[in-house]
């Protein structure tokens, strides 16, 4: 698998969809993808069933991120939201998730408690605050294969101008991908690009029915987007799909209204490797030392 430090140096904007479990990890990549987004919202939606303000901690996610990178070797891209407190907080952060198996991790600017970067009414801490706990990322980091990414929320704040100077000065303070979150159109993207091209790669989230119109990975690419990430979208879906068999259910006391629309036993059991993982334990059942062939 390559690195995702590789991908970011090769042609192209690399496209991540949203995961937030072992499973939602392995079916996105069986579909090809080469990183994978570990959404701090998706797992707040799926874990607690709750909005996206700052309700899951750092060894929630730690946890998230283990079971997964022990599930597929696909490059992590990992919501680390505010770093969960101080420089110094930061610096655990990364620590953590760097031996949990993270290949990037994402900080943002914004106060505690934080929240969606779509919602309204959030803050941002002082850029020269959050510049430190970039720094102290970079530094707590065992690995430069392990980016740490930037992300600043002071265009609804502040700004576009002042999200744009933050982000500079975040890149001085060692960040190696920069993402200015929340823009307002299609006008505000291609200016983001204009302002930071050449300064570190930049990354787009698109988050259905945020603030941000919806584009594709190929036109965001030709702005001068290298990461792409559509962090909720899988969760959404899902919440649709089981919104519609829970009521299916419930009106007919039966899933075959429904079962053109899912799996059967033995459909999920192959998409989970049921067969390969139980004749790779046989494989052990059958071991015998040299004295016990003798």
């Amino acid at each position: 698998m390559t690195s995702l430090k590789q991908q970011l140096a090769g042609e192209g904007a690399i496209l991540a969809p949203g995961i937030y479990d072992a499973l939602s990890a392995s079916i996105a990549t069986g579909a090809g993808f080469s990183a994978l987004y570990v959404s701090g919202a998706a797992i707040a939606y799926t874990r607690l069933g709750r909005p996206d303000i700052g309700l899951v901690s750092m060894t929630e996610v730690a946890d998230t991120i283990g079971t997964i990178s022990d599930r597929v070797r696909t490059p992590l891209i990992v919501d680390a939201d505010n770093g969960y407190g101080n420089a110094l907080n930061v610096q655990r952060t990364v620590r953590l998730f760097e031996r949990a198996g993270a290949s990037a991790i994402q900080l943002e600017d914004q106060t505690m408690p934080k929240r969606c970067g779509h919602l309204q009414g959030k803050s941002v801490i002082t850029a020269g605050e959050m510049a430190g706990k970039v720094k102290a990322a970079v530094d707590a980091r065992r690995s430069e294969n392990t980016l740490i990414i930037a992300r600043t929320d002071a265009v609804a704040v502040e700004g576009m101008e002042s999200a744009l100077d933050r982000a500079r000065l975040y890149a001085e303070a060692g960040a190696d991908v920069l993402f200015v979150e929340a823009p307002r159109s299609l006008d505000q993207l291609s200016y983001i690009t204009k302002e930071l091209s050449g300064t570190r790669p930049l990354l787009a989230n698109m988050v259905e029915g945020g603030e941000t119109p919806i584009s594709s990975a190929q036109m965001l690419g030709d702005m001068g987007f290298k990461l792409v990430i559509f962090p909720g979208g899988i969760v959404r879906a899902l919440a649709h799909a089981a919104r519609d068999y829970y009521a299916s259910l419930a009106k007919h006391g039966s899933n075959a209204p429904f079962s053109n629309r899912m799996f059967d036993f033995n459909g999920l059991n192959a998409l989970i490797g049921t067969p390969e993982m139980l004749a790779l334990g046989e494989t052990y059942a059958k071991f015998e030392g040299k004295e016990d062939a003798a």
